[in-house]
């Protein structure tokens, strides 16, 4: 794999994804314990012999590139390869953001032309699969292509999510369609690419700003040969908060949609140094992941812990994702909400609940979301459909009380609370 330049596209500010992307980027969240997600990206990348990676970040990259690291958990600090990132920079003559998924590529061609590869792999930041990409790269040459799509089939009610792809009896790609209201085909297209170097090279000199619609379909309209190579295992864009929610909870062991012990591909990671899991007299764990450094003497049904997590005494965890170091103290309910790093919520405390057809907006169907560093007073209620931003304390929340659809702005680090 030599002879192929991947870039893994990870600036997106995941606005959909409200408070969990409001000081990092999707692919720095957290997922499914102790992971973050671009650890799923980056870890296919060192099973499938991957060497040359440039990890293409913009918005609060911070967090993202402090996980990434000189790439050492994926194998990929090596002396003439292995990971670069390639963030916006300015010079004499240009100082610009990236404005798109082209764009970023553009910005960084001479990077790109300067490792000499013959191809181009395309890969997004924030999905969740194991995949081999050799057996892409395999397709693309058997099919000799100059692009190659990788798609999966979704239901029909999905196709508002992604660019919709039609293709021949020969799997030749005839239209990509973004996010249309009603496909005619049931296959998606990943955001996994494969191109030709000399396909790719003289559409950067256009100075192109998206890749579907700058790129893509310019190679559609004209004569190039572009091909649909079929994913046909787990895959998900947790582009939303209801993905990111369903993807954690097809982790657990009654889903087992999606496994993370699979010994033959191991997902990676920059592993915290915790201890083992506290699990304390009176706790009750059923259906669930707690990863290592949690003190559970609480009951945990059917949710996801992140390393750190307390679970006082009587505390209540139920259908929810709990992300590092949050704290439910004594005698406090969680249910079916996403809590960020750091919360703590009081003693006595109900945050979610059981969803109805009108508990907040439809976007959130009834989840509670709640801010990193956000403190909920003893005894408050959370009613379902509700966002507690960053930082939000006792003062943000009148009287303890927060109906559905309440929205906490974020509270910024200069701004005390009374």
């Amino acid at each position: 794999m030599r002879d192929v330049v991947t870039l893994v596209l990870s600036g997106g500010g995941g606005e959909k994804l409200s408070v969990l992307s409001s000081e990092r980027a999707v692919s720095a969240i957290p997922f499914g314990g102790k992971y973050r997600i671009i650890d799923f990206v980056l870890s296919n990348c060192c099973h499938s012999g991957i060497e040359q990676i440039g990890v293409l970040t913009q918005y609060a990259p911070t967090s993202l590139h402090d996980h990434i690291g000189s790439g050492r958990p994926w194998d990929l600090d090596r002396r003439a390869a292995g990971v670069m990132i390639l963030q916006p920079y300015q010079t004499r003559g240009r100082a610009a953001w990236y404005r798109g998924t082209a764009d970023a590529i553009a910005q960084n061609w001479p990077w790109i032309e300067s490792l000499g590869g013959r191809r181009v792999l395309v890969l997004s930041g924030d999905h969740i699969c194991r995949m081999d990409y050799r057996r892409l790269i395999e397709a693309h040459e058997r099919d000799i292509a100059d692009v190659t799509l990788a798609v999966t089939t979704v239901p029909a009610s999905e196709s508002r999510r992604f660019g919709m792809v039609t293709t021949d009896s020969g799997r030749r790609v005839r239209a990509l369609e973004e996010k249309p209201a009603h496909a005619g085909s049931g296959l998606a297209s990943m955001g996994v690419y494969v191109f030709e170097m000399a396909v790719l090279r003289p559409l950067m000199t256009a100075e192109p700003v998206d890749l579907v619609a700058d790129v893509i379909s310019p190679l559609l309209a004209g004569e190039a040969r572009v091909m649909a190579w079929e994913f046909e295992g787990y895959w998900e864009d947790v582009g939303t908060v209801l993905s990111y929610y369903r993807a954690s909870f097809d982790l657990l062991p009654s889903s087992q949609k999606f496994t993370l012990d699979d010994r033959a591909w191991p997902i990676l990671t920059r592993d915290e140094e915790r201890p083992p899991v506290l699990v304390q007299d009176g706790a009750h764990i059923e259906d669930s992941l707690v990863s290592n450094g949690c003190r559970v003497a609480g009951r945990v049904v059917r949710s996801v812990l992140s390393p750190g997590v307390v679970v006082s005494p009587g505390a209540v965890i139920e259908d929810s994702v709990v992300l590092q170091d949050a704290v439910i103290e004594h005698g406090a309910k969680v249910q079916r909400a996403i809590l960020d790093k750091y919360t703590r919520v009081g003693a006595g405390a109900h945050v979610g609940g059981a969803a109805n057809g009108r508990a907040g907006p439809e976007w959130l169907e009834g989840l509670v979301l709640v801010g990193k560093d956000a403190r909920l007073p003893e005894r408050a209620r959370i009613e379902p459909g509700v966002v507690v931003g960053l930082a939000a304390g006792p003062a943000d929340l009148a009287g303890g009380l927060l109906r559905a659809g309440s929205n906490v702005p974020d509270r910024m680090w200069y701004q005390e609370e009374a």
